[in-house]
């Protein structure tokens, strides 16, 4: 049987964002997707439209600049090479998504093929949750799944497809309740705070209050004050850091602020060490820099790596690590590794994403712009485009072509 050519580059596309969920080797994940476009190059015409080429070009110049505090700091190679491929990493991913969609070339079956994957999940995850979770904990619920973007999306694109496509994706209502329910329901269970802050960006975006108006600034300051008032309650009552349920959820979303931003911890009080181990990273990184006044402008350069002053139980490994490449905070990554120029180029370029809001607006358009907001948040605490796990940038590159094409709505 001969399988047609959307269906083989819908197939690609699926498989690209399954394997970048589900296959914990980013190595393994940077290598098919090398291998993808390797195989788009030599079976297709390659060649990019100029608006998309200015989309990406910062990230273009902003993985260039890691190169220069390299050459001046002469750092490991092995560690070099492993940076080199975390920097290219979203430009691969927003390749990959732009040219698989583009020989889809269909707006309805690239977001239909989707919610078909994120439903695929969500029926993963309630079998995970049924049968190896432990369900009297949050920690225990979250063990074997902390977050899932896909679904997420998979969520937003059926409810809202029909408020700018003008049809449901699935026309038999009972049909599209049960997937809707199933999918909120995996959303929920979940229990991130950063899906739920990114469900609340998505849905200002879809209604228009991601734009500088005065709606959007009595809406922005209702947001703000319930946030207060949140955490008035949540500082006037104890909360136990070891509780279970929605105690433990509870007291994850009071430690939030302060687990990326305390200036100083003692490392020695290992309780408070791990509930505020962003934070630290960012201390030992901006030690370390000021060690190198150039790095400020340059980076530290790919291969470098923080310097823990502990051995610190990551990776599974008895003894610990004690120096690492990585880092939670992506500014602080993107900061010492590139320095200041690079990260003023990457917030250039989730401000030019952020700039669809105010044009007029279209599915692709509205949902660029979330991703633009999301990834600012997103940056502060998994390294927004550099998160290894990410699908945002591949999802991104499709949403570009449409939005360069303006051939969402299909005759």
């Amino acid at each position: 049987m001969k399988i047609s050519t959307s269906k083989l580059y819908t197939f690609l596309l699926l498989l690209v964002l399954f394997l970048q969920l589900y296959l914990p080797s980013f190595k393994a994940n940077i290598f098919i997707q090398i291998a993808v476009l390797m195989f788009l190059v030599i079976t297709n015409n390659i060649g990019f439209s100029n608006s998309f080429l200015k989309e990406i070009t910062p990230l273009l110049i902003l993985f260039g600049i890691g190169f220069i505090g390299s050459v001046v700091y002469q750092n490991q190679l092995f560690q070099f090479f492993k940076d080199v491929f975390h920097f290219i990493k979203p430009l691969t991913g927003i390749l990959v998504g732009y040219l698989l969609v583009r020989k889809i070339n269909d707006f309805s079956t690239f977001i239909k093929s989707i919610i078909y994957l994120g439903i695929f999940s969500a029926f993963i995850h309630f079998i995970i949750i049924l049968f190896y979770s432990n369900l009297g904990s949050v920690s225990g619920i979250r063990e074997f799944g902390k977050d899932n973007y896909l679904e997420l999306f998979s969520l937003m694109f059926l409810v809202f497809y029909k408020k700018f496509q003008g049809k449901k994706m699935f026309q038999n209502p009972f049909v599209h309740k049960v997937i809707v329910l199933a999918l909120l329901l995996s959303f929920m269970l979940y229990l991130s705070r950063t899906m739920i802050v990114l469900a609340v960006v998505i849905l200002f975006s879809v209604y228009g209050y991601n734009k500088i108006t005065i709606n959007t600034i009595k809406m922005f300051s209702l947001l703000c004050v319930s946030v207060i008032l949140l955490y008035t309650y949540l500082f006037s009552v104890k909360i136990d850091r070891n509780g279970k349920g929605i105690e433990s959820f509870l007291y994850k979303i009071k430690i939030a602020p302060e687990e990326i931003f305390t200036p100083k911890i003692d490392k020695n009080n290992h309780q408070k060490l791990w509930d505020h181990w962003r934070a630290y990273e960012a201390i030992r990184a901006f030690a370390l820099m000021e060690q190198k006044p150039g790095s400020l402008y340059i980076g530290t350069g790919y291969g470098s790596l923080v310097n823990l002053k502990l051995y610190a139980p990551l990776t599974g490994e008895k003894k610990g690590m004690k120096y690492i490449s990585d880092l939670h905070n992506g500014y602080v990554y993107i900061l010492y590794k590139t320095g200041i120029i690079s990260l003023l180029i990457y917030l250039f370029f989730l401000f030019k994403l952020y700039t669809r809001a105010y044009l007029k607006p279209t599915f692709s358009k509205v949902f660029i712009s979330a991703f633009g907001i999301i990834y600012l948040f997103s940056t502060l605490t998994i390294t927004g485009v550099y998160n290894s796990r990410d699908i945002i940038i591949i999802l991104l590159g499709g949403f570009l072509f449409f939005d360069a094409q303006k051939k969402e709505i299909n005759e």
